[in-house]
């Protein structure tokens, strides 16, 4: 049995809570409406994230009518639908303190209800038609408003083997989706074994390597209620996945580009090539 599709999720809004489904397409910069939407500071168009902000994870946005509307839902508020603009007035966004081009405005009510939900002053950003963004890393690529790749990928026998240290610990395991990842892996032999997959190939989909997934606080939240739930993953993660020539940052999972587009399914067969030396 060979390495199968677990798993798929795309995240609307960059941030908020993700849509798991049973196939997705995958265009240059990932997941068909993964990351499309952007909640900035309405001052300064500076991104807004869970490392601040951890009740963003508790939003839960929809895409309606293949992209044409967006709804939004959270506990405590009413939902609101709103007509996306593709090429609405174009704003600076940034994230990490660096400009990465500019933003399509989603308009007033979206601005009110973020404001109204996360308690600070926000709009929400579209990528435009035109954006146009390189990543980084072995494999570039280009990217939308994920941080700087087009797809996480993460592995089951990663998680598997987190969580069993993690128990020799005494404490409680923890879920995938503290680490967002866009694919799921079944049927890897090892954990971390994603680490060495230069390229992936699941049907016409084609991935390649860019590096690894680096970690900051956000694998600490729940991501069903939005509150800080740590000191696990981190904690366990540390000690055995500090990553030197990235500042001894963790890592978990690995951020690819994509090369080939296509259609993904749950269940679909996924073929690796791996690094030299790797173990297959």
């Amino acid at each position: 049995m060979g390495i199968t599709v677990q798993k798929l999720t795309y995240y609307p809004v960059k941030g908020c809570a993700g849509t798991e489904v049973d196939s997705a397409r995958v265009g240059e910069t990932g997941l068909e409406h993964d990351r499309t939407f952007m909640v900035v500071d309405a001052s300064d168009g500076a991104f807004r994230s869970q490392r601040t902000l951890p009740a963003m994870a508790a939003i839960r946005p929809e895409i309606v009518d293949g992209g044409a509307s967006l709804r939004l839902s959270a506990d405590g508020v009413e939902s609101v639908l709103l007509a996306v603009d593709p090429d609405g007035e174009r704003r600076p966004v940034s994230m990490f303190g660096r400009a990465i081009g500019q933003g399509a405005d989603q308009g007033d009510a979206a601005a009110e209800w973020f404001s109204e939900v996360l308690g600070a002053k926000s709009r929400l950003a579209r990528v435009p038609s035109d954006f146009d963004r390189d990543g980084w890393g072995e494999t570039p690529g280009k990217v939308g408003f994920a941080d700087a790749h087009a797809v996480l990928v993460a592995s089951q026998a990663s998680l598997d083997g987190l969580n069993a240290r993690i128990a020799e610990r005494g404490a409680a395991p923890v879920p995938m989706d503290r680490f967002r990842p866009n694919i799921v892996l079944d049927g890897c032999a090892e954990p971390h074994a994603e680490d060495e997959m230069r390229r992936l190939e699941i049907g016409t989909v084609r991935l390649a390597y860019a590096a690894r997934a680096m970690r900051c606080g956000v694998p600490l939240v729940d991501q069903l209620t939005g509150l800080r739930a740590g000191p696990e993953p981190i904690r366990t993660l540390a000690t055995y996945r500090r990553e030197p020539e990235y500042q001894n940052k963790v890592s978990f999972g690995m951020k690819a580009a994509v090369l080939g587009h296509g259609t993904l399914s749950v269940g679909d067969a996924a073929v690796p090539t791996w690094a030299p030396g790797a173990a297959a």
